[in-house]
């Protein structure tokens, strides 16, 4: 008797790939700036929507750039249809409720057009990748905000702390996986830290800047030892060690910025 083939009966049934992301990171990346964004401006239920919707446009976003890698091969279109689907039936769905957010098109098509077209070319693990996919989502928490019951002046403010925390994590991430040992992306790790943390001790010491203030600028200054220390002195740290870490950081800029 010859071997069962994949997913017939009896064999192991192989799921075809770009259904489940691999990128556990981004997880907290795409809920926190909605979430924060939300609690500021005043939870509404479209809040709800909003949320379920751009993790399906994750979804696919993600089996999308997987399919573009593979030069467009068909076992990795299933995942891009179904959560192409999704996508379109929340995304619709929200828009009749909110038709305003449309006026949030032409920041976000090109942010998708770009990514996309690292992903053809093989770049998205680039920098460049990173950087785009953290505005997107920094960019968020004010979408989040302009559904929200009642106004933030400072949505803005929130969303710049949230873009450069996450291009900061992209570059010390960077450090202790796949750019462990590079002192270009250590240098760039470092000096993006500790540039944000002396801009905010700055706005801090004039009394404008972003929301949270002094518990701000200290959380600053404990990522920016960290992103000077740990990857030195702790080059070999799990994977599993350095996302813990920034749940841990991610959790804390949170509840700073709602409470602020």
């Amino acid at each position: 008797m010859g071997r069962p083939r994949s997913g017939s009966r009896g064999g192991p049934r192989r799921r075809s790939p770009g259904w489940v992301p691999n990128q556990h990171g981004a997880w907290a990346m795409l809920v926190v700036p909605v979430v924060v964004g939300a609690l500021r401006g005043g939870p509404a239920w479209s809040h709800l929507l909003l949320l379920v919707s751009w993790l399906a446009a994750y979804l696919a976003f993600y089996a999308t750039g997987l399919w573009l890698r593979s030069r467009r091969r068909a076992r990795y279109l299933p995942p891009v249809r179904a959560y192409a689907l999704v996508t379109a039936a929340l995304g619709g769905a929200l828009l009749v409720l909110e038709p305003g957010l449309l006026a949030w098109a032409p920041v976000y098509l090109p942010l998708l057009a770009l990514s996309l077209w690292l992903s053809a070319r093989r770049q998205d693990r680039s920098v460049l990748s990173g950087m785009l996919t953290v505005t997107a989502a920094g960019l968020m928490a004010v979408v989040a905000q302009g559904l929200g019951t009642r106004g933030d002046d400072d949505a803005w403010w929130v969303a710049a702390v949230l873009v450069t925390y996450f291009a900061g994590t992209v570059l010390y991430v960077k450090t202790m996986i796949r750019e462990r040992g590079s002192r270009p992306v250590y240098r760039a790790s470092v000096g993006l830290h500790a540039t944000a943390t002396a801009v905010l001790a700055v706005l801090l010491a004039a009394g404008s800047g972003p929301p949270a203030g002094p518990g701000l600028v200290v959380l600053a200054v404990l990522l920016t030892l960290r992103a000077a220390t740990v990857p030195r002195r702790w080059p070999r740290a799990t994977p599993r060690a350095v996302g813990l870490g920034e749940i841990l950081a991610t959790s804390v800029l949170a509840v700073l910025l709602v409470l602020g």
